[in-house]
């Protein structure tokens, strides 16, 4: 790249398999052609344009994000929408939301080279229809009011944006202090988890308790998926 030059990030928390391919089918069922090209998240730092420069800069904060943060529970249930306000219907974050926003805030620090304002307050969520029509919003909205996952996020990822409009991964940040294994796991290495590296001593950490199993498949959750036949 060229002097002057720039790229688009986006920070964001990935929903674990088989999690986030089936709401990316179900938010292109949905009629959302953006769908292919948005791997499912939770964003922690919305679409932002920085010198391509920077990267080496952004990449060195991220880490040192991630050393100060540790493993924490997630769990999406339900729907929820931003009409009339935006376009958008979403599954919901219920549990470790208050992690997310403390983590986006350190993405954003003030010191650092992400340091941006926001165009709306954060919110964590889960994007699974965005300015389609009205009718195709409220199908998302209903089929999807059962959903339910949950995980335990041990880490963060970087995403670049290409000229296609493609997010692609660029660079995983696994937290310095990973959960507990179970049996048989070596650290960080269960359903849900990234890769881990040990605690960092001293690191400030957030403080979120960490359950004892990751991500629950599809025929222990409490309420499952249930869409029409047809529409998968």
């Amino acid at each position: 790249m060229g002097a002057g030059a720039t790229v688009t990030l986006g920070v964001s928390l990935a929903v674990p398999e088989p999690y986030g391919t089936l709401l990316q089918a179900r938010r292109a069922s949905f009629g959302d052609a953006a769908a292919h090209g948005i791997p499912t998240h939770i964003t922690l730092l919305p679409p932002t344009e920085v010198p391509a420069s920077a990267r080496p800069a952004v990449e060195a904060h991220l880490a040192g994000v991630a050393l100060a943060g540790r493993a924490f529970p997630v769990r999406l249930s339900g729907t929820g929408t931003f009409r009339p306000l935006s376009p958008v219907v979403f599954v919901q974050v219920v549990e470790g939301a208050t992690a997310c926003s403390r983590l986006q805030e350190r993405v954003r620090d003030p010191e650092g080279p992400l340091d941006r304002e926001l165009h709306f307050p954060y919110h964590p969520h889960v994007t699974v229809a965005h300015g389609i029509p009205e009718p195709a919003m409220d199908r998302a909205y209903e089929e999807l009011a059962d959903f339910e996952c949950a995980w335990t996020a041990a880490g963060f990822a970087l995403y670049e944006q290409g000229a296609d409009m493609v997010w692609r991964l660029k660079r995983e940040f696994p937290f310095a202090q990973q959960p507990s294994p179970g049996p048989g796991q070596g650290p960080g290495t269960g359903p849900g988890h990234p890769q881990g590296s040990p605690a960092l001593e001293g690191a400030p950490p957030l403080e979120v308790p960490v359950p004892a199993t990751p991500c629950r498949p599809p025929h222990q959750r409490r309420s499952a998926l249930r869409p029409p036949a047809a529409t998968l």
